[in-house]
């Protein structure tokens, strides 16, 4: 087993790369996802949730981001679950407001959006570790 050598002589065994584990992505994708719709919220933009929803989403942002790991399968069921759901909510509504009219400018229409792309994005890595997870027997 190697080892990294921490700054006050500690040796800690090195971390080990899971094969198509894209926790770490989605985790900063949830993290920043949060500060994004507490801003949001905090700004006055114009978003598809109430303040207190809002603020109850980004909790359950922060909280799953914390325990998402590579260990327990569940997990990422539940990161695709929020994923789709953010993505069906802020997507529509970015293109609702788009629609009508809104400038991309305006600070709802780029909060929405940014929203909209966070979720996406965290369907797409938490998808890809899914797949990796469903195939690994098969990819070691």
């Amino acid at each position: 087993m190697s080892y990294d050598n921490v700054s006050d002589g500690e040796m800690v065994p090195r971390r080990r790369k899971t094969a198509h584990y894209h926790g770490d992505e989605v985790r900063v994708l949830f993290l920043v996802s949060a500060l994004v719709l507490v801003v949001a919220e905090s700004i006055g933009a114009d978003l598809p949730l109430s303040t207190t929803n809002a603020v109850i989403a980004a909790i359950i942002l922060v909280i799953t981001a914390g325990i998402t790991n590579p260990a327990q399968f569940g997990i990422h069921w539940f990161n695709a679950l929020i994923a789709i759901v953010g993505t069906l909510i802020f997507g529509t509504s970015a293109v609702d407001h788009y629609r009508a009219g809104l400038s991309i400018f305006d600070s709802s229409f780029a909060s929405i959006e940014a929203l909209s792309l966070l979720s996406l994005l965290s369907l797409y890595f938490t998808t890809r570790t899914i797949r990796g997870i469903i195939q690994r027997p098969t990819l070691q």
